[in-house]
């Protein structure tokens, strides 16, 4: 397949066959192979907590962080967080069965991701589920069992102060931001477009894939999605985030070019890229391209060969 494509996104592999088929192909193939449930939710998730902790003015080396739900996105979360910077050890993950630790031995061999972060996670060695996950941490980020009552407004109060939240299940989150809100979170973000700062991949794959793209990368590397979030977070600092404005939206188009800049400048940086280019050619180049794909989709819908979407 190398010679003839210049990107393959994959879909809807389950856990945990979609982990090593992506590592794989990312080693044998000299085109890149993205997973969009793994890396671009994680891309996306950096950039929303990034801003979501400018706001609290805490650190992500200094924050407790627990991770609701230990499917491909969260796995690929947790293993981006840990590059920016975020501590492992006051890290906690927790699964179906529970809080994942060393005192697990539940956990079949396949699980490699799961087995590592048992060791690697939760210094403390917490034990317990959902309730006893969240005590005193400062950030929770779930994609786990659809809600509304998968997280309880009790256990959001037992955070630490100017909690931030992201629960991110469709179509119902594990809590209604309202009532995490209620409950005590300063931030609370959804997967959903109806309410105030939806964490969605949409914002992250197009852009990502563009940069790459654009200098013929052989690969999509996890610094390069790092590059993605910060410059998607800058995107929204720009236009002043707030409580209710972490993340740019699908309609702020202009952000696409900028993002794609950004991947491909860390791609060229970490000598994967095929092409060099200039800031300048680079923006350039994914300007036209965005803005030309964008127009025809107008004039498509337009001229009714594609129709509106219906709720």
């Amino acid at each position: 397949l190398t010679p003839s494509f210049g990107g393959i996104n994959l879909e809807d592999i389950e856990n945990p066959k979609c982990f090593y088929i992506l590592d794989r192909l990312r080693a044998e193939m000299t085109i890149p192979v993205w997973h969009d449930d793994q890396q671009g939710t994680a891309a996306v998730t950096l950039a929303g907590l990034i801003n979501a902790l400018k706001i609290v003015k805490k650190k992500i080396q200094d924050v407790k962080i627990t991770m609701i739900g230990i499917g491909a996105a969260n796995v690929c979360i947790v293993r981006i967080l840990i590059r920016a910077g975020a501590d492992p050890e006051k890290m906690i993950v927790v699964d179906s069965k529970g809080i994942l630790n060393r005192k697990r031995d539940d956990i079949k061999p396949t699980h490699k991701e799961k087995l590592e972060f048992c060791k690697i996670t939760n210094a403390e060695n917490r034990s317990g589920g959902i309730e006893e996950a969240i005590k005193g941490q400062d950030v929770v980020i779930a994609l786990s069992k659809p809600g509304p009552d998968t997280i309880k407004k009790e256990w959001i109060t037992n955070m630490a102060d100017d909690g931030i939240v992201f629960v991110c299940a469709n179509p119902i989150p594990e809590i209604w931001p309202w009532d995490a809100k209620e409950a005590g979170a300063r931030i609370v973000a959804t997967g959903r477009s109806d309410f105030p700062n939806q964490v969605n991949n949409s914002v992250g794959f197009p852009a990502i894939f563009r940069g790459t793209l654009d200098v013929r990368a052989r690969t999509i590397t996890d610094e390069m999605c790092i590059a993605a979030a910060e410059e998607l977070a800058r995107c929204a600092e720009d236009k002043d985030i707030n409580e209710d404005y972490l993340l740019p939206t699908m309609d702020e188009w202009e952000v696409f070019p900028r993002e794609a800049v950004a991947v491909a400048k860390k791609a060229m940086e970490q000598g994967v890229a095929r092409l060099k280019f200039t800031e300048k050619e680079l923006f350039q180049m994914a300007e036209a391209k965005i803005k030309r794909a964008r127009d025809e989709v107008a004039i498509l819908m337009e001229k009714g060969i594609i129709e509106p979407y219906k709720e």
